[in-house]
């Protein structure tokens, strides 16, 4: 330096600077370090900003007045520096020679404004709006002026001319200017141009923020603002940010995981080559054992093959690694500022010791520890910033990948992982990235804040430390065992949780069918059981967490103690004195962080790479092959062909389907007919490419149009369902609703075919979903249609009309290629030609004559049924009435004499009406059509009986209510009363006292280092160890009972609040389940218990323990300075008024986080169903846009929840902060009264009580956020009830009913609370053994004249009686349990067959085969290895729709109850299991009374009578014969269905 500025300027004089009372820093020190610091910045952060921007162009911002001033200033700047430089040359001149630092300074400060100026318009130009590089330089320029600024005014104030006028005059001008260049780089430009701020009408403010309002995260105020003036709305939030969109976030993670794929592929390729390529050796050639070469190279290639998986980490690190990094870069300078406060600490307590040192010392300290502090603060949320952004990507990207990877999985894969358990892969694992990202800094910090605090703790105390590191050391692993055992319990209780909402899933799925068969406490036990497992894990768990929060807490003082005890007794002359004490404790407190944090992240990565592994797998599942249906092939004149076809459902699997050989000619209708099983709808699945074709080749011509079996309706608009995003054409579409006989359906919805249609198609009947999508199929103008059995849920003449009018020769689709599976043979006739499947392979095909023709089976199977049945072998049909004596000459006449003893009869006679029904079918009349046109127009004003009407909405499903405002404090207090008032009471009280035991440690330990200070003796040593140890221990057991206390209180109260949910919702009215959406009910079992049995607790504890630390600290600075009492109440002001802000906008923002999260995996479950009708219309990118619309809706919300945290992190961190500086200010201001201890007790607690604020904020908030769990299932567990399931007093006798006699008096019927009446004033009475048809149009209230039997629709009015017993008197399992139905859609649980067929195992096998047996099952299951205890899957997947009819018949046949109730059971089964089961039922059920909703007529032609209802009324009751006779409707309709001449 002396070269710089000559020997005339000295660099420091310590006489100047430190030990006076008005300090002054040297010329030569400000002249060179002062000045170049800010220049020295400046040209280091310039090149790799200029990169940056080089790399991110954002467009050009036009030239503004701010920008021109700016740059005015900056030439000015340039200008001042430069004449200072002059000024010097002309001095040399003038002989007046200057040391070289006059030439260098002014230099090199012109030149960094210079840059500084090329950096203004190179921004500009980039588009950056505000410049932290800048901002930062320009304060840093102010911070340096601010010393000779002083210093120049003191040297003219004790000189009496200023000597050097120019430089003083410039240095003013300078001074100036920066500070106004620093004023105005805190204000924005305006937005680039072209940018889509114009364009977007909410956009976020961050885009456009400044560096400041960045820092501090100013811009999230507004929000803050709006959410506390009124709850925020949807319609409040700012768009999300581009960046952070699943536009741009998902395909970056796609081609990345696409390269790995890639690479994966070809590595394998390469192995296999490298096997394969080998010749044998000359001599093995024909030698035995060449034979077995294949299997060692197979052999081989396992080894090689399992390597090389590819791997989804490394593309997640290649997509998302560098924005982590910069988090990564805050966090390591975070770590650094740290280290500092302990640091001023040790100079503070230090300062109070010396008696004369100058007070300005204590003041710079005690603000050095303010700013460090507040430094600190910025620093840590801006990398805590990057990390939750980096994880809100992670999440959406893993999402997105996950719902493109479900839409093309193979059947296979899909068995592997039920819809749930991917829906778990969506929110469970992708949760669990996402959190792990915010810690995954910690694993390189952590070690690195461990190895910094050891250092600076072996400067204090020397080797004592090395005691309390192995205390730590060894409390290492007793952590980690924690964490093990409880990571082990968590999967446990997964697993618990997974079983129990899985069978929840279930139950709500089928609780209609578990209503009407009474088996509602079968499944509760089910349910309580699990449930009870899952609450003995969770206490295991807290006896296990209860340790840890000891060791957590009493961590450091362990250290502590160990390392004083061991400093103190190693050596005589080591005293403990504050400086050594205090600032051990802090650097203790620092350790503590990453020693507990350690192991929490480590636990975190290994549950994160579960999930990883499981990503992984489900990502690299087998897809379907887009080849294997080839779309392309024009040079055959047939549409559809199949050569040599050979198909299965997945690879290891025995094929479904075997030499399967078509041709379909373009424009002909193909007919596929077969038993239940025989590959029908296999082989359709086949043509749209969803089987694993193992050999042979299809072709298909054109686009292709698909209805499944079972409709698939999607939660829109009824109109949306059926355009499936085609555009609107007003006559198209009406004419499809014609062709399919919608029309009428469409006056009785509520908004018409605006009308929103719940999951599932919930409010549809079946016959009507199966409608809608044909409708759909039909408004998709497609060149080839495949459909599968579209005609089995709808009745008989509108199967016939739909026939007509769509699919058959004369209909909608003539010309187009279709191919039909079907079981109603009345149809066949008009069909092209007929493929007949048995087992899987084609047995004949042909046109229809040509297969009569051949005598195979299919005319054995047709000779049954058919017309030419009638023409040729009339003499057959003949002998046999001969034979039967017992036959009345009139077919049709009275059949009540008819005695139904004999099933041939009845099946002979069956045949008979069928084969009149298919003549009269053949003879199509034209009048037929007019009385149904008029049954249309009658039917006008109906109420359809599966339509439940809203009043005067036309939503059916309410949205969910997200709760708005304050959590009231009633829930609070039910929670209270939930765990128990007293034991609420008592935690309080506990932790209370942990509380004073940690602060009587602490004084004690003050008490002990003033000993050092006064007699410099160790005479009490011991009592002094001693008593610090037993506080300290005392401690440490307060805080486990505390914990555990709590602990068991939080687990009782989460075993009642379940209970009584479950409970609540197995005694809830069906009309509750018709309008709400299971998936609420669902999030109602998983989330919101999820929560309160586990995210609650810790929650609680948490709060608890940071309102007593915090309140512990605020004691202790208070007792040390008691003038602090004067700051406490502005604090605590600003505190409350931030913290009010925060928790009304933070709640709501998670509100409604929640609330548009279930619509994602709502969306996901309906989309997976569904995926084979996506795939067949194509609708593939549409739907995963949808599905991306739905996560950033949702992450728009998730958002600003995390912003607002960082927000409230920086506003409370501050006010920690001043906690900081008015400790220390007031410790300084008072040091004459104070001693050393206490300053060093109240200031280390001081630095300890911003986390605690903090998290104490956070806490309350997430207190508020999770007790609304307890509110939703308070809510959810108050619902109305139904009727009690035993009434003591009022039980039937056992043997009831014993005749079967129903009787309907003036009974009227709704299905909700203000809705029409559905049944209007019933009076009939019937029969015990008599065995009654139930016909009419759709809606005329069939079914809801069943459910009115079972009461799970109440009576508005009137009476239903059965063998003198009225209904509306008993418990509902009462009646229930006597009354027997086969539903109309047979539900399955996941189970074995037995608990399917009799869940409480009242039946000995003998009886559950006999029924097996009566319902045709027996064979397909003896076949099974598992026989009775075969698995179902979850809805019976695993069994075809028939099979499951047939187990609901075994059902019936096991219970045998009096009255057998049928609805539509006969819709999905071909024509002979459908004769099986009528025969069955004729026979078993011939004493009982039997109901019977008919949609195919002559089911019910031989019955005792039929009842014909029409708009919730009797429109005719009497005899089928009678009926036919009088010409009413039921004529009208057996004429349609041509049963009638």
């Amino acid at each position: 330096m002396e070269r710089l500025c000559g020997p005339k300027l000295p660099f420091w004089v310590a006489n100047q600077t430190l030990h006076t009372d008005s300090p002054d820093l040297p010329e030569c020190f400000q002249l060179s370090v002062l000045s170049w610091l800010p220049c020295v910045y400046l040209w280091l952060a310039c090149p790799p900003y200029l990169f940056y921007l080089q790399r991110n162009n954002k467009g050009y911002i036009m030239m503004s007045v701010l920008n021109r001033v700016k740059t005015v200033f900056g030439l000015v700047l340039w200008i001042v520096c430069w004449t200072d430089l002059f000024g010097t040359f002309h001095e040399l001149q003038q002989g007046d020679s200057k040391p070289p630092i006059y030439f260098v300074t002014p230099l090199v400060v012109g030149m960094t404004m210079l840059l500084a100026l090329f950096l203004i318009q190179f921004e500009r130009l980039r588009g950056v709006q505000s410049s932290g590089i800048l901002f930062i330089f320009w304060f840093l320029s102010v911070l340096c002026a601010i010393v000779p600024f002083r210093s120049k005014i003191l040297q003219a104030k004790y000189q009496s001319e200023i000597s050097d006028k120019l430089r003083f005059t410039t240095f003013y001008f300078y001074f100036s200017l920066i500070v106004a260049e620093l004023i105005l780089s805190c204000f924005n430009e305006k937005p680039p141009l072209f940018s889509n701020i114009d364009t977007d009408p909410n956009p976020c403010p961050q885009s456009t923020a400044g560096f400041l309002s960045t820092m501090t995260f100013w811009w999230f105020t507004s929000m803050a603002i709006k959410g506390y003036k009124n709850p925020l709305e949807a319609k409040d939030l700012w768009s999300l940010n581009k960046r952070d969109s699943s536009e741009v976030v998902v395909p970056k993670l796609l081609r990345e995981w696409e390269v790995e794929q890639a690479k994966a592929h070809s590595a394998v390729d390469q192995s296999t080559q490298a096997h394969f390529s080998k010749p044998p050796p000359a001599g093995e050639t024909n030698h035995v054992g060449g034979e077995s070469s294949p299997e060692e190279v197979e052999v081989l290639l396992s080894k090689q093959k399992d390597p090389k998986k590819p791997s989804f980490l490394r593309s997640l690190i290649k997509a998302f690694g560098p924005y982590f990094l910069i988090g990564s870069a805050f966090k390591l300078l975070q770590d650094l500022i740290t280290f500092v406060n302990p640091q001023l600490l040790k100079l503070l307590i230090s300062f109070t010791k010396q008696k004369g040192a100058p007070t300005w010392w204590g003041y710079a300290l005690a603000f050095l520890m303010f700013f460090a502090a507040f430094l600190q603060t910025l620093i840590l949320h801006q990398h805590f910033q990057y990390c939750f952004v980096t994880g809100m990507r992670l999440r959406t990207s893993i999402i997105g990948a996950i719902y493109r990877k479900s839409l093309i999985i193979t059947n296979a894969a899909k068995r592997t992982s039920t819809v749930g358990e991917i829906v778990n892969l969506m929110s469970v694992d992708a949760q669990r990235f996402m959190d792990l990202t915010t810690f995954l800094n910690m694993l390189w910090s952590a070690p690195l804040q461990i190895i910094l605090a050891l250092y600076f703790l072996w400067q204090n105390l020397g080797p004592s430390v090395l005691a309390g590191v192995a205390v730590m050391i060894l409390l290492i692993p007793l952590n980690a065992a924690i964490a093990v055992r409880t990571r082990a319990y968590q999967v446990e209780q997964m697993q618990y949780k997974d079983a129990r909402i899985k069978l929840m899933n279930e139950i709500l799925n089928g609780i209609k069918v578990l209503k009407l068969y009474a088996w509602e406490n079968s499944f509760k036990e089910k349910v309580l059981e699990i449930r009870q497992k899952e609450l003995n894990v969770l206490r295991k768990t807290a006896y296990l967490g209860a340790l840890s929060t000891m060791a957590w807490t009493s961590a450091p003082f362990l250290v502590a103690l160990t390392t004083f005890a061991v400093y103190v007794t190693v050596d005589k002359n080591n005293i403990l004195d504050a400086e050594k004490a205090f600032v051990s404790l802090s650097l203790f407190n620092i350790l503590r962080f990453p020693l507990n944090m350690l192991p929490q992240v480590i636990s975190s990565i290994v549950q994160a790479s579960v999930s990883l592994k499981r990503i992984q797998d489900f990502l690299s599942h087998d897809e379907l092959d887009p080849e294997s249906v080839d779309r392309t092939n024009t040079a055959t004149d047939s549409s559809v062909t199949v050569v040599n076809g050979k198909f299965t459902w997945a690879k290891q699997d025995p094929p479904a389907l075997h030499n399967i050989n078509l041709m379909v000619p373009q424009g002909s209708l193909l007919a596929v007919v077969g038993h239940v099983g025989c590959g029908k709808s296999s082989l359709v699945s086949a043509l749209l490419g969803e089987m694993e074709k193992m050999e042979g080749d299809i072709s298909i011509q054109g686009s292709v149009a698909y209805v499944p079996q079972q409709a698939w309706i999607q939660n829109a608009t009824l109109r949306d369902n059926i355009l499936f995003g085609k555009a609107y054409n007003e006559h198209k579409y009406r004419c499809c609703l014609d062709a399919c006989a919608l029309t009428q359906d469409l006056e009785v919805l509520p908004g018409g075919d605006l009308t929103e249609i719940g999951e599932k198609g919930i409010n549809l009947s079946g016959g009507q979903r199966q409608r809608v999508s044909l409708a759909r199929a039909l408004y998709n103008e497609a060149d080839v249609y495949l459909l599968d059995d579209p005609l089995s849920a709808v009745d008989a003449h509108v199967a016939k009309h739909i026939f007509d009018q769509v699919i058959g020769p004369e209909g909608a689709l003539q010309g187009k290629t279709r191919i039909l599976v079907t079981h109603g043979i009345s149809f066949l006739p008009q069909v092209d030609n007929i493929v007949v499947m048995v087992e899987g392979r084609v047995s004949e095909m042909g046109s229809y004559q040509e297969l009569l023709k051949q005598n195979g089976a299919f005319a054995e199977f047709l000779r049954n049924y058919s017309l030419e049945d009638i023409i040729e072998e009339d003499e057959a049909t003949e002998a046999l009435i001969d034979e039967e004596e017992n036959f009345p000459d009139d077919a049709l006449s009275n059949h009540t004499d008819m005695v139904d003893n004999e099933p041939v009869v009845n099946e002979a006679k069956r045949q008979f009406i069928r084969q009149i029904s298919i003549i009269s079918g053949d003879l199509e009349n034209p009048k037929s059509r007019s009385v149904r046109k008029r049954l249309c127009s009658e039917r006008k004003h109906a109420e359809s009986d599966s339509e439940k009407k809203l009043p005067k909405v036309e939503k059916l499903i309410q949205a969910e209510t997200a709760e708005t405002g304050r959590v009231k404090s009633k829930v609070f207090w039910e929670y209270a009363k939930a765990v128990g008032p007293l034991l609420s009471l008592f935690i309080c009280f506990l932790y209370g006292c942990q509380s004073a035991a940690s602060i009587g440690a602490n004084v004690w330990l003050s008490q002990w280092t003033n000993d050092a200070a006064q007699n410099m003796t160790q005479e009490n040593v011991s009592m002094r160890v001693g008593v610090y140890a037993a506080l300290g221990m005392a401690q440490g057991l307060l805080v486990m009972v505390s914990s555990f206390t709590l602990a068991m209180g939080n687990i009782g109260a989460a075993r009642k609040l379940h209970y009584a949910l479950l409970d609540n919702k197995f005694h809830t009215p069906q009309s509750f389940f018709d309008t709400t959406p299971i998936g609420r009910v669902i999030n109602r079992f998983s989330k919101d218990i999820y929560v309160i049995d586990e995210a609650l607790p810790s929650t609680v504890l948490m709060f608890l323990g940071t309102f007593f630390s915090s309140l512990s600290t605020m004691i202790v600075i208070v007792a040390s300075t008691p003038i602090f009492a004067v700051v406490i109440a502005p604090l605590a002001f600003i505190y409350i008024f931030v913290q009010r802000f925060y928790v009304a906008t933070s709640r709501q923002l998670k509100r409604l986080e929640s609330v548009s999260r279930s619509p994602i995996y709502s969306h996901f479950s309906e989309t997976v169903t569904g995926s084979s009708v996506i795939r067949a219309y194509c609708r593939h990118d549409a739907f995963v846009l949808m599905s991306d619309m739905k996560v950033d809706e949702n992450q728009k919300s998730y958002y600003p929840g995390i912003v607002s945290n960082r927000w409230l992190g920086v506003r409370i961190e501050f006010i920690g902060n001043c906690i900081v500086l008015f400790a220390a200010l007031f410790a300084v201001i008072g040091k004459d009264k104070l001693n050393p201890g206490l300053v060093g007790l109240s200031v280390s607690y001081a630095l300890l009580v911003t986390m605690s604020l903090n998290w104490m904020v956070r806490m309350t908030s997430d207190l508020e956020s999770n007790i609304v769990a307890v509110e939703r299932v308070k809510e959810y567990s108050e619902t109305k009830t139904e009727a009690p399931w035993e009434v003591e007093d009022k039980k039937p006798s056992p043997d009831w009913p014993s005749q079967g006699n129903v009787e309907f008096s003036d009974y009227s019927v709704r299905y909700r609370e203000g809705l029409e009446l559905v049944l209007k004033n019933l009076t009939l009475s019937v029969k015990g053994g008599e065995k009654i048809g139930i016909v009419g149009r759709t809606g005329a209230g069939k079914s809801s004249m069943t459910l009115c039997l079972f009461r799970l629709l109440e009576a508005a009015g009137g009476e239903i009686t059965i063998d003198g017993v009225k209904i509306s008197e008993i418990g509902l399992h009462d009646l229930r349990s006597k009354l027997t139905i086969i539903p109309q859609e047979p539900v399955l649980f996941s189970g074995s067959l037995r608990m399917n067929l009799d869940p409480f195992a009242r039946y000995s096998d003998v009886e559950v085969w006999k029924a097996l047996e009566l319902s045709h099952l027996n064979k397909f299951v003896s076949n099974q290895p598992a026989k009775l205890e075969l698995e179902c899957s979850e809805g019976g997947e695993n069994l075809s729709v028939g099979q499951r009819q047939l187990v609901c018949l075994a059902r019936a046949l096991l219970r045998k109850t009096r009255i057998l109730i049928l609805d539509e059971a006969t819709a999905a089964i071909d024509l002979e299991t459908d004769d099986l089961i009528q025969s069955t039922i004729r026979t078993q059920f011939e004493d009982c009374t039997v109901f019977t909703i008919a949609h195919r007529l002559n089911t019910i032609m031989d019955y005792t009578r039929v009842l014909v209802l029409d708009k919730g009324q009797i429109a005719e009751f009497d005899t089928p014969t009678n009926l036919l006779f009088r010409r009413g409707i039921f004529y009208g309709m057996a004429k349609d269905a041509g049963l009638a001449q």
